[in-house]
């Protein structure tokens, strides 16, 4: 599984990293984590608001930073 953390790298991002990874290990998956700060290619995603999380390429949240838990339920 790739997850990608949209965003300039502000502490929001840093925390949506940190919970994904944490979602991603809770539930036993293989994963890489992949951080996109540049602004092009987050408009190529169609993202408006940062950070936002993207899985495989399909982005499941923006604009919040959802909790390890409910990231659990977006990526499984």
């Amino acid at each position: 599984m790739k997850i990608q953390i949209l965003g300039a790298g502000c502490p929001k991002c840093r925390k949506l990293a940190a919970n994904a990874e944490e979602a991603a290990r809770g539930l036993g998956v293989g994963f890489e984590i992949e951080k996109i700060t540049d602004v092009a290619e987050i408009l190529g995603f169609g993202v408006m608001r940062t950070p936002a999380l993207a899985v495989d390429g399909r982005v499941v949240v923006s604009g919040k930073v959802p909790g390890a838990d409910e990231i659990k339920k977006l990526i499984s």
